[in-house]
């Protein structure tokens, strides 16, 4: 009889009990069925095919892009007691040959393998003399061009299915867009799989968005203010940058350490290493770095530059905070950031449907940097969620920002879209509602229509500010397969009938004149972005509530959580010393032998003996045994050396 999957979750993992949908998604797999899982970053996706490869007989084979971590993931797992394996390009032929002998004679319970390993006949043929469990696609959005992260190797997995249609597959992302989902499922033949959609929300992060003014000042006071000794991740947009900044951060007393591509790879493999092991320690990175990074003590992800879509900013901020403890999601957004991307999208050769899709997907970055709205609701509508109430965990929920009464606006905006059939893009919609002298717009006989002429209180560039926080507030969209064609949606009803208000951001005036890519040529700063706060609105996104929040943000967030108590906190501190000890003897990050969370519930609830020891979170049978006598005996010391104090 297999074991049964609650068994092997307290039994491996040492949780008592699954989160949101796993059990259902792990019920589907072990059944036979295929199965797509969209699940945020921290979420718990990786169980979701470890259990099922453990469950059912045979081998799991993962195929995984991300072959600089694979060692780390494998490790993880062996720390578990699981028969784990990769198999990539970083290995010698040797080590190569072991582990495909190790596949083929049923070793290992899980293999972690490289798309482009995988997809060789050799290893293909290797399969076919072997058991196999599962197939699971991890970074599923990889396989569309439509993507943050597209990788060409991606394309070819429906084969999995064509060759083996007996073998279940699970397809893991922690973000996709609609028009990535359906390619997703298109391109690996995924219409009969399962849907699993948890939601995004990750309520544990704080969302905050300042405008630039000397942008690594900036940095340094949020590090020293809030982050003095944690770890986190920097990000800037281009190489320089991310050396520039690592070395202002060291210079400043920081462990800072660089990342981006144009490293050697043993560099980047040694500076990936230290993240890991390291602590506190910040990586300062292009985007070159951080997918699938497992280091759940992460407590802020920061970025320099504005990042090209919301996809790639939720999945980069998605990498603080999974532990689910407090974390920071910090952004300085400038008008030059806007600039240098729009100009990078107009200037690349690729072919227009591409450009527009880019297009859209920044200006809904843009949107969510100037939204008056809580940052939260407007980040999960993009993902097609709902939020029902302010989050009262970001800085629009926690501070005032200056807005606008734009109901009126927003009525006669969303009245030319619909007049005009919902078929032409911003552009040509403002120069209607500009009452603009225009051939074409005689052409269409929109010179005709009511809403002609009825917008000449705004200038064009308020204009150009209204439909933006339209699109951001999801009252309308943006066809991408229509030419950028503006259209209503269902929200939109309710402001058109008068029945719901709606407010806009005030945007900041420049300082000087623009250059070419959004410097100040007349000696000022070149403003631009959002301020640092704002008041939540109400449902939907710009909709008219004034409430503050429901006082989340104004929680503790100390990490420890014992700074109040100085022999919890003497006890906490002696634990991580026997936790990094550990962890250097076998040279391993520190979280693999217990995670925070396991470490906060030692001092809690002080077990006395393995028993209660095996009650801990995170504490499986494996760990119980290698690890149990040396934390017991720890917990032991503190506690003769504390008795009567």
């Amino acid at each position: 009889m297999p074991p049964k999957p609650l068994d092997l979750l307290r039994r491996v993992f040492g949780y008592a009990q699954f989160r949101d949908r796993q059990a259902a998604i792990i019920d589907q797999v072990i059944a036979g069925g295929d199965a797509l899982v969209l699940m945020p970053t921290g979420g718990g996706k990786s169980l979701c095919y470890q259990i099922p490869a453990l469950a059912r007989p045979g081998t799991g084979i993962v195929v995984s892009p991300l072959i600089a971590l694979m060692q780390d993931q494998v490790d993880a797992l062996r720390q578990l007691g699981v028969r784990a394996a990769f198999l990539n390009s970083s290995q010698t032929w040797e080590e190569a040959r072991e582990v495909e002998q190790g596949l083929v004679t049923g070793d290992f319970d899980l293999l972690y393998v490289a798309p482009e390993r995988l997809l060789t006949e050799h290893f293909l043929a290797l399969l076919d003399q072997s058991r196999i469990a599962l197939f699971a696609i991890d970074e599923a959005h990889c396989v569309s061009q439509w993507g943050h992260d597209f990788r060409p190797d991606y394309i070819q997995l429906n084969l999995l299915h064509e060759r083996w249609p007996q073998v279940p597959r699970i397809a893991l992302t922690a973000t996709a867009d609609p028009l990535t989902r359906e390619e997703i499922v298109q391109r690996l033949g995924l219409r009969e799989a399962e849907l699993f959609l948890s939601s995004f929300n990750r309520p544990n992060i704080r969302y905050r968005v300042v405008q630039k003014d000397q942008p690594r000042r900036q940095l340094l006071r949020f590090l020293r203010t809030e982050h003095a000794k944690d770890s986190g991740i920097v990000y800037c947009l281009s190489r320089r940058g991310v050396e520039e900044t690592a070395e202002f951060l060291r210079g400043e007393g920081f462990h800072a350490l660089p990342y981006h591509a144009g490293l050697d790879a043993q560099t980047r493999r040694r500076h990936q290493a230290a993240f890991l092991r390291d602590d506190p320690i910040i990586m300062v990175a292009t985007i070159a770095f951080g997918m699938g990074i497992d280091k759940p003590d992460v407590r802020f992800v920061a970025h320099l530059d504005l990042p090209k879509s919301v996809e790639g900013y939720y999945q980069e901020t998605g990498r603080a905070g999974r532990d689910g403890q407090p974390a920071n999601a910090w952004l300085a957004y400038g008008l030059s950031d806007m600039a240098a991307l729009r100009h990078f999208i107009d200037s690349s050769e690729a072919e227009e449907r591409f450009k527009r899709v880019e297009l859209h997907r920044l200006n809904a970055m843009l949107g969510y940097c100037e939204t008056t709205a809580c940052r939260r609701q407007v980040l999960l509508n993009y993902f097609g969620e709902e939020l029902s109430r302010p989050c009262g965990n970001c800085d629009t929920c926690l501070e005032p920002v200056q807005s606008w009464d734009g109901t009126e606006a927003a009525r006669k905006a969303l009245s030319c879209i619909y007049r005009t059939g919902m078929r032409f893009g911003t552009n040509y919609l403002i120069d209607v509602l500009l009452g603009k002298d225009d051939p074409r717009i005689r052409s269409f006989g929109h010179d005709r229509v009511s809403t002609f002429g009825i917008g000449r209180e705004l200038s064009a560039e308020e204009w150009k500010s209204v439909f933006r926080q339209l699109v951001a507030a999801g009252l309308a969209s943006v066809d991408v397969a229509g030419h950028g064609a503006l259209k209503l949606t269902e929200l939109s009803r309710p402001v058109l009938r008068g029945e719901q208000a709606v407010r806009f951001r005030r945007d900041p005036k420049p300082r000087g004149r623009l250059g070419p890519f959004g410097s100040d040529q007349a000696g000022g700063r070149g403003g631009g972005g959002s301020r640092d706060g704002g008041r939540g609105a109400g449902r939907g996104g710009f909709l008219g509530s004034d409430r503050a929040g429901n006082g989340v943000g104004s929680r503790d967030r100390r990490l420890s959580g014992f700074e109040g108590d100085p022999e919890a906190l003497a006890l906490w501190e002696r634990l991580r010393a026997l936790r990094r000890d550990l962890a250097q003897a076998q040279n391993l990050p520190p979280y693999v032998i217990f995670g925070d969370i396991t470490l906060r519930e030692l001092v809690r609830r002080r077990p006395r003996d393995l028993d209660e020891l095996s009650q801990i979170t995170g504490v499986g049978a494996v760990k119980l045994e290698r690890y149990g006598a040396d934390f017991l005996a720890a917990l032991a010391a503190h506690a003769a050396v504390n008795i009567g104090a």
